[in-house]
């Protein structure tokens, strides 16, 4: 009989409808609530994604995992309570990023990374009533990190190839890094429980994917590349993608429908989808990875800061025209509050943000002066919002429109990640608004880097810096900033998880950072 390998993990739900994800070790028919989902195969794997329909909203429905009648979810031995799908409204939301693989299974013990903050949360909220748990869970990146391999996963690769050494290149290695972070029991059943919203950063793939086109040309020259990025794509729409978008957007997608009916492997077909979605021709590419969801009267507006990037025009752009169009269309609407995914923070400390403009400008330039702003901007990764200058103040005039337009939200708030240090802002603009915007980073969840990170993480926040560096923005010909912003809380170091909770057209922030006795509150915000 067919087993289940990975998941259940509760991906789109709306009033009426649920998708549930799921791995298994071989071809079978998957059961959930009633609802049946053949299993498609891609290479060594067996996935399947059931939508459960015909949801009665506002309601909490028990289900369980079946194969072949037999259930195969939740273990009969389980310390955690039975998996539920709640269709109710969404007024506390999780956020965060940069989740590196545990290194020793004990949730409560710290390895050299740290405490994992999802694990500490999922400890804590197993012994909480139902009303208690979270009704989102948006994950901004690096759910894997495929250039940092464990040991575990280096010594796995070493057995299976020579070469090239510790380098994740196929579709089965990316698995094998999603079975080792995913398969950790507390997050597995935090998954099965809470909607969960994902989007890649650069370790999902590279470090440093797409910084450049002088990266990308380097990249070119390694000749495991191809592969690794055709795999890493492919798994990404597996493991991630298919599970953001909702059971309309599934039955439209052709991509998913081909893979659904083709029948037999469909590595290939994947594969091939995923080596045309990297590609930029005419400043375009060929595939959409950025999506919207609405809870109620909230809107999650997510963004591919990755693989979206136009590196080859005169302007190097965040994403592409045609998908910023997108972007534009989807922040307006009537709802309550916005919330814009963004893996890189759009308001960083205003001396980093000053530093990357001015990196972008230096490194557009001809010969020995082009070649040392390209060096630096590698080396110190200098790829956020500032230093793609045309998408981060297209960014910025877009919220200022969305916030004095008349039926304007209460909150815009940008949740990011990527930066190993956590803290909120606010935005102002030269105009009037009506809604608050913020900005709120929570990085890292479980990577918590060395402490000697943290002083040059408090310096970059220095205000003769940032107008030191301003004054040479100017001296330089970058034009002033669109927004004028200011920190509210920060920085904040440590594995923590972000919790954004809403009461009708005001929300509250919370940071929370993971200790070997559990989370302790470490900022907390009315917005």
């Amino acid at each position: 009989m067919a087993e289940l390998v990975l998941g259940p993990v509760l991906r789109h739900v709306d009033p009426r409808s649920a998708t549930l994800w799921v791995e298994t070790d071989t071809a079978c028919e998957v059961e959930i609530a009633g609802h049946r989902a053949a299993t498609f195969q891609v290479g060594e794997q067996h996935f399947a994604l059931v939508v459960v329909e015909d949801l009665e909203p506002g309601t909490t429905i028990p289900y369980d995992v079946r194969i072949g009648g037999d259930v195969v979810w939740p273990p009969a031995e389980s310390p955690f309570p039975a998996p539920v799908i709640r269709t109710g409204p969404v007024r506390r939301m999780l956020f965060g990023s940069c989740r590196a693989a545990k290194a020793i299974p004990n949730p409560t013990k710290a390895d050299k990374l740290g405490v994992d903050a999802l694990d500490s949360y999922a400890l804590r909220m197993k012994d909480e009533p139902v009303e208690r748990w979270p009704d989102a869970l948006v994950l901004l990146g690096d759910q894997v990190y495929a250039d940092e391999p464990t040991p575990r996963i280096t010594e796995w690769l070493a057995e299976r190839r020579p070469e090239p050494v510790g380098e994740v290149v196929s579709f089965r290695e990316y698995a094998e890094l999603y079975h080792e972070s995913w398969a950790d029991p507390e997050i597995r059943w935090l998954m099965s429980v809470v909607p969960t919203s994902m989007i890649f950063d650069d370790h999902d793939v590279r470090d440093d994917w797409n910084t450049s086109r002088t990266w990308r040309e380097q990249m070119a020259t390694k000749k495991w590349w191809p592969e690794r990025i055709r795999a890493g794509l492919a798994s990404y729409w597996v493991y991630q993608h298919l599970g953001n978008l909702s059971p309309d957007e599934l039955a439209r997608d052709p991509l998913y429908q081909k893979v659904r009916t083709t029948g037999g492997d469909v590595q290939q077909l994947l594969e091939d989808f995923a080596e045309e979605a990297d590609r930029e021709v005419d400043g375009h590419k060929s595939t959409r990875w950025s999506y919207k969801r609405d809870f109620g009267p909230i809107r999650l507006l997510v963004i591919d800061t990755r693989s979206g990037r136009i590196l080859s025009g005169p302007e190097r752009l965040m994403v592409g025209n045609g998908e910023f169009e997108w972007i534009e269309e989807n922040a307006t609407g009537d709802f309550e509050h916005l919330l814009i995914g963004s893996s890189l923070p759009w308001l960083m400390p205003h001396g980093l943000s000053h530093l990357q403009s001015l990196n972008e400008r230096m490194a557009g330039l001809p010969g020995l002066r082009g070649r040392i702003g390209e060096t630096v901007r590698q080396v110190s990764d200098l790829e956020h919002w500032p230093a793609f200058r045309a998408s981060f103040e297209r960014l910025a005039r877009l919220l200022e429109r969305v916030s004095k337009a008349e039926d304007a939200p209460g909150t815009v708030c940008v949740l990011s990640g990527d930066v190993h240090h956590s803290y909120a802002a606010r935005a102002s603009f030269a105009s009037k608004v009506d809604a608050k915007v913020y900005q709120l980073v929570c990085s890292p969840v479980h990577n918590d880097p060395p402490w000697i990170f943290r002083p040059a993480f408090r310096l970059s926040w220095s205000k003769p810096i940032a107008r030191f560096l301003r004054w040479l923005a100017d001296r330089r010909g970058i034009s002033p900033d669109p927004v004028a912003w200011h920190k509210l809380s920060g920085p904040h170091f440590g594995n923590s998880v972000g919790i954004l909770e809403f009461e009708g057209r005001e929300s509250r922030f919370r940071l929370e950072t993971a200790r070997t006795d559990g989370l302790h509150e470490a900022a907390s915000l009315t917005l």
